[in-house]
């Protein structure tokens, strides 16, 4: 007898094992043609998957959010498949599902084409057409190599030979179609729906490595019906229209090149809207107790090896080999030698932080600290590398060099839910000013590699969780991601087109205060270790500013707007007064431009526009005798006439920002 508990909470009773086919059959005939899977104890299975003993089973169909990783993961076999069908020299590596859809990686001498992508589409409709039965077979391990070596399928057998001995060799077999994979598979091609589209060609090593020869990677997305599709297709519109990186060129904020790969450079309008957004951060923090500090870039090999960073992101530092004899001994002020004072030959290895914690525990190390001083703020603007893959590198949003809005709050651990709940009101507030109402909060508890005792982080991970409920936040768990010192939180954004990013991080830190030998003196007159939370609201500012750019379409608030204004004359005989309207956009605080060229009036408002210039005020000769401007909105048709003071007011109001009167 098989007890099979369903969700809720219903039971049924079989005679022997029951596949989940059988069991979505008994329930009801609705459910047994709409059931793609079957998650038993947990584990998600094929629907022929046989359940032996009493367990607890749900049928996944297309409702469900499991549905979706299931659906993208045939949808990479389905393309196979239809790749192998029409250009049968092809052979087939590696194609899992992704993030809002998958791809697959394929050997061909040939590189494919776009229009080849609309060939192989088709083909996937007919093969979904053709509904064929997918079946899961295990093979001897030997036989599964000889068979995909004798196919010429050579990448394969190379997977097949690096899986471990006491693991299954499983292969699924669709049509005349066979693959290697864990599984598990919907039960036919048919299964699959039409809602799926092939969006882009790129390179890819095997195995991710550059020594290793090149493969044609083709991505695609696949969702559950075609309406989430089509939503998914036009937020892809919507994005290519917002990339950061053709509005940075559009607006002149910023440029990238090889002489510098990963680093910005920032032009005068990127810079301005770079410091309007670090001056106002800089308020918010002094406003919330922090103080601000600034940690050398070099900093010294063994810091590194004591905090435990060189182990762990040693591979991701740009590190100097430096000879600190060169020059030779110490000299008398007047550049003599001292007898003596030669230096051996000693070279040492410095790196360019890639981040600031190690550095702020020096700070706080310094002098004596009381527990009455507790909590102790320590924020920076830190700049930071880190060695990426050019590969990897994408605009703002992934860099080699980059500022962190960093911050270290040194306190005791029962001050650890007072400071978690007041950050979290910080975050929260300083996202709203920056046009992000919602966000979402992971928790993200012990990696499989860390530092410090299970005893260590069930105490972290118990007052970061207390914490963030007693601040009344609903968390989503993100298990085995947190830091290697410590738990976090993470701050997920939501911007204008449906995307998430992830910003924010607030982690609660028992190991770094060991490691570096921080203490404070307790209220007994004892030496204590601090509690060392690391947060970050912004995360970095360049990848932030993407986001921001992004977010808005360059479409700026009138405070974040690098370039507030532009007076622009219909008229030459307009000039005298434009330099007076411009000076009063001056004098009252606000980012303006002149335009008086010989061009024509409709000429210059597209020009600004394109440009996303907020506000343009133009001036004529009527403006000019009156005394007035004729405001025009960017993205409006209508202006509005108003008296020169009463404008420059207004728009200085609405320049002010969310810092207005703070």
């Amino acid at each position: 007898m098989v007890a099979i508990t369903l969700p809720d909470g219903s039971e049924r009773k079989f005679d022997g094992p029951v596949t989940g086919a059988e069991l979505a059959a008994d329930i009801g005939p609705g459910l047994a043609k709409a059931a793609l899977a079957v998650r038993v104890d947990g584990a998600l299975k094929d629907l022929s998957a046989i359940i032996e003993t009493d367990s607890d089973v749900a049928i996944i169909t297309s409702k469900d959010d499991d549905a979706l990783e299931l659906l993208r993961h045939d949808c990479a076999h389905v393309m196979a498949e239809a790749v192998k069908e029409l250009y049968p020299d092809t052979q087939v590596t590696i194609g899992p599902n992704i993030e809002n859809g998958f791809f697959y990686d394929f050997a061909r001498d040939t590189p494919f084409v776009p229009d080849d992508l609309e060939k192989i589409e088709a083909r996937m409709h007919e093969i979904v057409k053709r509904d064929e039965t997918i079946t899961r077979e295990v093979w001897d391990r030997s036989d599964a190599i000889k068979f995909f070596k004798d196919a010429g399928e050579h990448y394969k057998a190379e997977i097949i030979e690096g899986i471990p001995g006491d693991e299954e060799v499983s292969l699924y077999r669709q049509g005349d179609f066979i693959d290697l994979c864990r599984g598990p598979h919907l039960p036919s091609t048919g299964k699959l729906g039409k809602a799926f589209k092939l969006t882009k060609l790129a390179g890819a090593y095997w195995r991710g490595d550059s020594n290793n020869e090149m493969l044609q990677r083709i991505y695609g997305t696949c969702w559950a019906d075609k309406k989430q599709l089509a939503e998914y297709l036009h937020m892809l519109e919507e994005a290519e229209k917002r990339d950061h990186r053709r509005l940075g060129r559009e607006m002149d904020l910023f440029h990238l090149q090889d002489v510098a790969i990963g680093s910005i450079f920032w032009h005068p309008k990127g810079w301005t809207l770079y410091r309007t957004v670090q001056e106002y951060m800089r308020k918010r923090l002094e406003d919330g107790g922090y103080v601000e500090v600034n940690t050398p870039q070099l900093v010294d090999r063994g810091l590194w090896e004591d905090s435990g960073h060189w182990e762990k992101f040693r591979e991701n530092m740009f590190v100097a080999e430096v000879d600190e004899s060169r020059g030779g001994g110490e000299t008398h002020a007047e550049g003599e030698a001292i007898p003596g004072a030669e230096k051996e030959a000693q070279t040492k290895f410095l790196a360019l932080k890639p981040m600031n914690c190690p550095c702020h525990v020096q700070i706080f190390k310094q002098g004596t600290t009381s527990y009455r001083e507790l909590p102790i703020r320590m924020a920076e603007f830190g700049s930071c590398h880190r060695y990426e893959p050019s590969g990897a590198l994408h605009g703002l949003m992934r860099v080699r060099a980059f500022t962190q809005d960093d911050a270290h709050i040194f306190c005791t651990e029962d001050q650890i839910e007072a400071e978690t709940k007041t950050f979290i009101e910080l975050l929260a507030s300083i996202y709203k000013d920056f046009g992000f109402e919602d966000f979402v909060v992971k928790f993200s508890d012990r990696p499989e590699v860390r530092a410090g005792s299970d005893d260590v982080w069930d105490r972290a991970e118990k007052a970061l969780m207390d914490a963030t409920v007693a601040a009344g936040v609903e968390l989503v768990m993100n298990p085995g991601e947190g830091a290697f010192y410590g738990p976090k939180l993470e701050f997920v954004l939501r911007d204008a087109i449906g995307r998430d990013w992830q910003c924010g991080t607030h982690q609660v830190d028992f190991v770094l205060p060991e490691r570096l030998d921080a203490s404070y003196i307790g209220e007994d007159g004892a030496k204590h270790r601090p509690v060392m939370l690391h947060r970050a609201i912004l995360g970095s500012f360049e990848r932030f500013l993407g986001i921001l750019i992004e977010h808005y379409a360059g479409k700026f608030p009138l405070w974040l707007a690098p370039l507030q204004i532009v007076v622009a004359t219909i008229t030459n005989a307009a000039d005298d007064y434009a330099a007076e309207v411009m000076e009063a956009m001056e004098e009252s605080g606000l980012r303006a431009e002149l335009d008086v060229r010989n061009e024509k009036i409709n000429y210059k408002i597209r020009e600004h526009s394109h440009a996303k210039v907020p506000v343009i005020l133009v001036v004529g000769a009527n403006e000019a005798d009156a005394g007035t401007v004729a405001m025009r909105r960017m993205g409006g048709k209508d202006q509005e006439i108003l008296a020169l003071k009463e404008a420059a007011a207004r728009l200085r109001d609405e320049a002010a920002g969310p810092l207005a009167g703070g």
